[in-house]
């Protein structure tokens, strides 16, 4: 993507790279090298549909998918595919952090407990199972971070994605040095951290031959796709607040402190901004519980694009008329912090439709996002506004679902171009064309929309989150698999 220095959008393009690789269940790998590979084509792509000579870019952000893990040799070399956010195969070693270094402690440590998801247990998970490709180990790098290493040479990453690692001292913005020694991992393992808007890089000769950048472009250290993405959408100062549903769902919320769940039920990061935190809850399956329907269920009745799903589900009244989706198709993060609870439709009639499985999944996954909300309100985080991204807010449905089901309106910003266009705003920052986050966030993101609830809906969809809450008990007790 490059964006002008008023933050129009000049250009953007897109390439694609291969799904996730999930050798066994609840696993999820990705190559590396096609990242770069489509990383390479798509700025190649930009460059040419903007017509914009490569001197004249100020700098150059990064962001991408949070929590993989990109093991690299001594040559720099690729050891193994990466180990990516949704994988769930940790469960062992988050139990063996919680023994050797406590659960309380690595919560003071790290403002977050031991999760699946994070990168500190793949590599704990690749040490134990693959100890030929450990020995080899010299540099871990974040998915964007190894897209960075191959435009410079150079090993960096940000504060944000770095708090995802679970190895980053989130309060005070610096690895922890007393996590990586509990765990025996050497102190270089990890690369130099930098705040989002500062430059770490520039852009090497054999990069500028790959890309079509010019040689010696500066580079900033971005942030992970959920800071950046924030950026984009102005979720910058406390009371600001957004729901995003892609694959995974995601709630965030800015804070002027590290504030942390004693249950640890969210996500503790560092913004993208100097000095500023966020709070977050994850849904691990949001979007990706409507492609799965869509994919599993939907093949040979009738059109199956997701436009043409929402419109058949439009005639579907609030509640689904009693269907109900637990959206656990990747284990769940928030509230449960369960990688083996897996997903449920229940309630289902012999007169329901395909219409009626579709509203209950988008309503099932507002459902979830709204489990964050209600811990914000036990934690005392403020809501004074929602902006929704992602597929979500692209759809009309499901923007009146969410408005419905958070009781409250939500907004679209005029220019949802997701993390991509905040790490283009964060490498402004860093080139000195604005002066600040705040002040990009303030003048250049624009409401586009509002969606207000509907009083009778909101009824309808509080008992049916009541409802909703009472299912992953009932499937606990039922039974996970693993």
């Amino acid at each position: 993507m490059l964006v002008a220095d008023d933050g129009r959008l000049l250009s953007a393009a897109t390439a694609e790279h291969a799904p996730f690789a999930s050798a066994r269940a609840a696993w999820a790998e990705q190559d590396p090298l096609d990242w770069w590979r489509a990383a390479q084509e798509a700025v190649r792509a930009v460059l040419r549909a903007s017509g914009i000579a490569p001197r004249e870019i100020a700098a150059v952000g990064l962001s991408g998918q949070m929590h993989g893990a990109v093991l690299l040799d001594a040559d720099g070399g690729v050891l193994r595919p990466a180990i990516i956010w949704c994988d769930q195969r940790t469960s062992a070693e988050c139990a063996s952090l919680n023994e050797t270094v406590g659960a309380e402690r690595l919560l003071a440590l790290t403002s977050n407990p031991a999760l699946t998801n994070f990168t500190l247990t793949k590599l704990l998970w690749v040490r134990a199972h693959e100890p030929n490709v450990w020995r080899r180990v010299r540099r871990v790098l974040l998915p964007k971070d190894y897209v960075r290493f191959r435009l410079s040479g150079e090993h960096a990453t940000d504060v944000a994605d770095a708090s995802g690692t679970l190895m980053l001292d989130v309060a005070k913005r610096r690895w922890s040095v007393e996590v990586l020694d509990a765990v025996g991992l050497p102190h270089d393992m990890v690369p130099p951290v930098f705040e989002s808007p500062e430059e770490c890089a520039r852009v090497s000769a054999a990069a500028s031959a790959a890309t079509g950048l010019a040689e010696g472009t500066p580079i900033v250290a971005g942030a992970g796709d959920q800071a950046a993405g924030a950026v984009g959408m102005g979720i910058s100062r406390p009371g600001a607040v957004s729901a995003t549903i892609g694959t995974s769902g995601v709630v965030f919320a800015a804070t002027d402190r590290p504030a942390t769940d004693p249950r640890g039920r969210l996500h503790t990061f560092c913004h993208a901004i100097p000095g500023r935190w966020h709070v977050m809850g994850v849904t691990q399956a949001a979007g990706l519980s409507l492609r799965w329907i869509r994919d599993r269920l939907c093949e040979g009745g009738g059109p199956t694009s997701y436009d043409a799903l929402a419109r058949d589900a439009e005639a579907v009244p609030p509640g689904a008329d009693g269907v109900l989706w637990a959206p656990y198709l990747m284990g769940e993060r928030t509230p449960h912090l369960d990688p083996d609870i897996r997903g449920a439709l229940v309630g289902l009639a012999a007169h329901h439709t395909r219409a009626h499985i579709v509203r209950a999944v988008m309503e099932g996954v507002a459902f979830s996002l709204r489990d964050t909300l209600t811990i914000f309100q036990e934690m005392d985080v403020p809501v004074k506004r929602i902006r929704l991204g992602g597929g979500g807010a692209r759809s009309p449905l499901w923007r009146r679902i969410q408005a419905d089901v958070y009781g409250q309106a939500v907004e679209t910003v005029a220019a949802d171009e997701g993390a991509a266009y905040g790490a283009a705003l964060l490498a402004g920052v860093g080139a000195r064309i604005w002066r600040s986050v705040d002040e990009v966030c303030e003048s250049l993101v624009r409401v586009a929309d509002e969606t207000r609830p509907d009083a009778t809906a909101i009824r309808v969809m509080n008992e049916r989150y009541a409802a909703f809450r009472a299912l992953y008990p009932a499937l606990r007790q039922v039974g996970s698999t693993t």
